[in-house]
């Protein structure tokens, strides 16, 4: 029997480096330039090693650790190869940067020998993406490579999160290594902001005829949930979701909660925030929902509540700023806020706007001769199967407006978007993440009929995963959400349009099952079907855009996206 070399290299420092910061999966495709931490995962000497994913295209495997960075708040990790392999994390890099989702990329670099020379796959990596991520190194130094991936990890998760970057040569990840890989340290805690200002917060708030909490996502951490829920059981504060912090809000205190802004400034929301007299925002970041819709005369009452400083603007100047750890800071007001009461006047414009959102999730009825199902029926039936510990990954596109709009969640990071980039491709990624850190709960991920093909070829990764996946299509044929803004706009549209493709059969190509709804009267039956399938299943849902036109009523010209 042969003895095994004790002999550790770069790529055990990487690996090493990984484990010691408790990372669970490594998202990636080979290539030579990083062949051998690939070997050392999928071949670990160390017990601890993360589990290899390998996806099918690099730029769904840096989605799918966005998934799980935005998930558990923690860096997820994507690995890949030189030139190409690199470049196509471009965009999933932007998009978690944007969105505040924590990850550690890695790529294969050309031996140091060659980095001045044209040969295969040599690129300037680090610099290609110091533009779109906090933090863009390239190791030279072998001894040096753990510490490069423990300050890139802090990076990527402190402060704003967002996406780090390391580029490794093959000559570095091959070399003979002895320094002892960076043990994972505990990140700084901030304190709370002082309880003076907490103190003048709360007299404000009482003198004030119509404050609102505007939460967004950086309130989703489960400690900041926890305090603003405290919060809301000792006060009659109204809230207002931004897209990235929908879930927050419990069932409890639904009465609280009036509805998500984070697009066209047309919402019961948006008017709340029209008539506040104050504004608290919490965790709020301006990619969300740019001030200047919620604040279009720039003369709103801001206090900021968050653990950095906020990004000024001509619309977002708040008066207060109260920084340090949000959930310790808010801990601080809740005694000062109990027992309060909105003021009579303020009640009635809120009750007003209770029944006005739950009147508009009611959906038409079915005509006899339908084909075509309106999104409300969809949302409906969605929200009848998908409990609170499911979770629901959205895509871009129209959908993504009517399920922001209308779609319930009551728990923090169960209901995911992209509403920053608004970036194509996302859902199925997501939620094959999503599945491998919530195995025991259903996942279901949405999209449109042209966002799927963006990264429909991952469907294979969830069938070699076993995935407890739902993916479910809405199908009209057309960019939509680009189509019905250019209508308005035009009066006609252009390049919107493309070919049918059969999405039962090419779900079953990949050994998924693959269902559609051929009339609207079947959808409950073939989600029952889906709901109740062992593994990945696509469905195809025809869908009924005529109402898109609505979703941008009201609009200015300048909030077309």
């Amino acid at each position: 029997m042969t003895k095994k070399s004790t002999q550790r290299y770069g790529a055990d420092m990487i690996v090493d480096s990984l484990a010691n910061h408790d990372v669970k999966y490594v998202f990636g495709i080979p290539g030579a330039k990083i062949d051998r931490v690939f070997e050392r995962l999928e071949h670990p000497v160390n017990p601890n090693a993360p589990q290899l994913i390998v996806a099918r295209h690099e730029q769904n495997a840096a989605f799918m650790a966005a998934a799980i960075g935005r998930i558990t708040g923690k860096p997820g990790v994507v690995l890949t190869t030189s030139g190409p392999g690199a470049s196509n994390l471009a965009t999933g890099l932007v998009t978690a940067t944007a969105e505040g989702d924590p990850v550690l990329a890695i790529s294969g670099q050309v031996q140091r020998g060659d980095l001045q020379r044209l040969t295969h796959q040599s690129m300037r990596n680090a610099p290609v993406f110091e533009p779109i991520t906090k933090y863009s190194v390239e190791v030279q130094d072998p001894e040096n490579t753990s510490e490069t991936i423990a300050n890139a990890y802090r990076a990527a998760a402190s402060g704003k999160q967002g996406a780090s970057f390391v580029s490794v040569p093959q000559d570095v990840t091959d070399s003979p290594v002895t320094t002892a890989p960076i043990k994972r340290l505990a990140a700084p805690k901030l304190g709370p902001a002082s309880l003076s200002e907490m103190t003048n917060l709360a007299r404000a708030i009482k003198e004030a005829e119509l404050p609102v909490l505007l939460v967004g996502m950086r309130a989703s951490s489960a400690d900041v949930t926890r305090a603003i829920r405290d919060l809301l059981a000792v006060s009659e504060l109204p809230v207002v979701e931004t897209f990235q912090g929908a879930g927050i809000i419990s069932h409890e205190q639904i009465d609280n909660f009036f509805g998500r802004v984070g697009l066209f400034r047309n919402q019961p929301g948006d008017e709340l925030l029209q008539q506040s007299d104050l504004i608290i925002t919490i965790g709020y970041d301006p990619i969300e929902y740019e001030p200047r819709n919620w604040n279009a005369a720039a003369d709103a009452r801001i206090v900021n509540i968050d653990s950095l400083p906020s990004e000024i603007d001509t619309h977002f100047q708040p008066e207060t700023e109260l920084i340090g750890d949000i959930a310790q800071t808010l801990d601080l007001l809740i005694p000062l806020m109990r027992g309060y009461h909105v003021t009579p006047g303020a009640k009635h414009f809120l009750d007003h706007e209770q029944e006005r959102i739950q009147q508009r999730d009611e959906p038409p009825a079915i005509a006899p001769d339908a084909t075509l199902a309106h999104p409300l029926s969809i949302i409906r039936e969605l929200q009848e199967r998908v409990s609170d510990d499911m979770t629901v990954t959205v895509d871009v596109g129209t959908h993504y407006i009517w399920m922001a709009r209308h779609f319930r969640s009551f728990e923090p990071r169960h209901l995911l978007f992209s509403n920053g980039m608004q970036t194509l491709g996302v859902a199925l990624p997501w939620g094959i993440a999503a599945s491998l850190l919530r195995p025991e709960h259903k996942v279901v991920s949405v999209s449109g009929d042209g966002g799927f093909l963006f990264s429909g070829q991952e469907l294979e990764t969830a069938v070699r995963l076993h995935s407890n996946l739902v993916h479910i299509i809405w199908n009209d044929g057309h960019y939509d959400m680009v189509k019905f803004q250019e209508e308005m706009k035009y009066g006609q549209s252009a390049g919107v349009n493309f070919g049918p493709v059969d999405f039962v059969k090419y779900a079953e190509s990949f050994g998924a099952k693959g269902l559609r709804v051929d009339h609207p009267a079947d959808l409950g039956r073939v989600l029952d079907e889906a709901f109740a399938t062992d593994g990945p299943v696509v469905v195809d849902i025809p869908v009924d855009y005529s109402d898109s036109e609505e979703l941008g009523k009201s609009i200015l010209e300048d909030q077309l996206y």
